[in-house]
């Protein structure tokens, strides 16, 4: 594992190093997120953030590259070059639509771009999370891979609209699927756990802490779409290229204590956050007639604030909640799972009293001035028929 944190460090010091000048030349060249209504932000911010991200990741595999123990990873790149191809193409369409505001169609046909790209190159969707359902079919595997990329990338999207929210949730859902990888690779060979997806996932890991201390609140700068696809865009490629692995454990069904589809079931858990206030944003711009693409102020992070939570304090609070689905699911593969169970119910339990706690205190606050008023009134009436009396 050593080998694969040093990698992590690398990236994360590329991205630290970085960002201060990818902030410059966004502040030189204007690249700005405008005040709008549905921000939380009151300052104009420079965007751009993830080309920082992207050169941190891009360094840190190369840096793998020269690693003998990692030399398994790269020795067919096909692969590799297809992942590359694509976050180029995410990075370079993220770049055009912070600066542009490009239309959201362009965007979703670069997404399919991106995802076309992975399949070109041989990483595709083989197992379905529902017991052992291989996808056999190429064409059915191709399309479940470009919809998942374009799924994927837009959960993360969606999801960034707080300092430091993206990035933190993509660092601890990555830090799951990294450790889950890992163990995953061990299991197969106990001698070789040089894997592309725990590659992967210490790349991500590594430019979303070395970002972090830029974009955590208040932020110097921000990832934009840029950095929000490329961190969508690496995640679903871990997810689609782990599946691979599944058909190795064939003979085995299980790993450790839990059935051998957990490595496609895993990325749904680490990004069910991001996907949920997608599937949620949806539905509430369709239902009022609008593209599912438009902007609203009625995401997660949104409601938090406006339910009575500062800034840092919602960050946290859904920092909570991806920690909790991500490492849970994890625990399930070295843990008994009825102790797993029985603490998920619980820190689930507390996690949803913090989250609504806002508006238990302010229905609290109602019930309560609903009865002095009550009291008042009878009082009033009591008082009243004193005097008539």
């Amino acid at each position: 594992m050593i080998y694969f944190l040093i990698v992590l460090t690398i990236a994360a010091v590329v991205t630290y190093v970085v960002t201060p000048a990818v902030r410059a030349a966004a502040l030189t060249l204007g690249v700005y997120t405008p005040i709008r209504a549905r921000d939380i932000h009151s300052t104009i911010k420079p965007r751009w953030g993830g080309l920082g991200m992207f050169l941190g990741m891009v360094v840190g595999l190369a840096m793998a590259s020269t690693i003998p123990y990692l030399s398994g990873i790269f020795a067919d790149l096909t692969p590799v070059r297809g992942i590359f191809l694509a976050m180029i193409l995410i990075v370079l369409l993220g770049l055009a639509d912070d600066a542009w505001d490009i239309h959201w169609l362009i965007k979703l046909l670069g997404q399919v771009g991106a995802g076309v790209l992975l399949v070109v190159h041989g990483i595709e969707l083989e197992v379905m999370p529902v017991g052992w359902v291989g996808v056999g079919n190429d064409g059915v595997q191709a399309v479940l891979t470009v919809f998942l990329v374009v799924l994927t990338v837009n959960a993360f999207n969606f999801i960034d609209g707080l300092d430091g929210l993206a990035a933190g949730v993509a660092a601890l859902g990555g830090s799951a699927f990294f450790i889950y990888s890992y163990l995953l690779t061990l299991s197969i060979n106990q001698f070789d756990a040089s894997n592309l997806v725990t590659l992967l996932m210490a790349v991500l890991v590594g430019s979303c802490l070395g970002f972090l201390p830029h974009n955590f609140y208040p932020s110097k700068i921000m990832m934009g779409d840029t950095g929000a696809m490329l961190l969508g865009l690496v995640m679903a490629a871990g997810s689609i290229a782990v599946t691979s692995q599944v058909g190795q454990l064939a003979e085995q069904f299980t790993f450790r204590n839990v059935p051998a589809y957990m490595p496609v079931l895993l990325p749904l858990a680490v990004t069910l956050l991001p996907l949920l206030d997608l599937a949620l944003a949806i539905v509430r711009r369709t239902a009022r007639g609008a593209s599912p693409f438009s902007p609203d102020r009625g995401h997660l992070h949104h409601k938090l604030i406006d339910g009575g939570y500062s800034h840092p304090q919602a960050v946290m609070l859904l920092y909570l909640w991806s920690g909790l689905f991500a490492f849970g699911a994890v625990s399930y593969n070295f843990l008994p799972w009825w102790s797993v169970t029985i603490g998920m119910a619980v820190t689930l339990g507390a996690a949803t009293v913090l989250s609504l706690g806002p508006w238990l205190r302010k229905r609290a606050r109602k019930i309560n001035r609903n009865a002095a008023l009550r009291s008042l009134r009878e009082k009033q009436q009591r008082d009243q028929k004193g005097s008539a009396a």
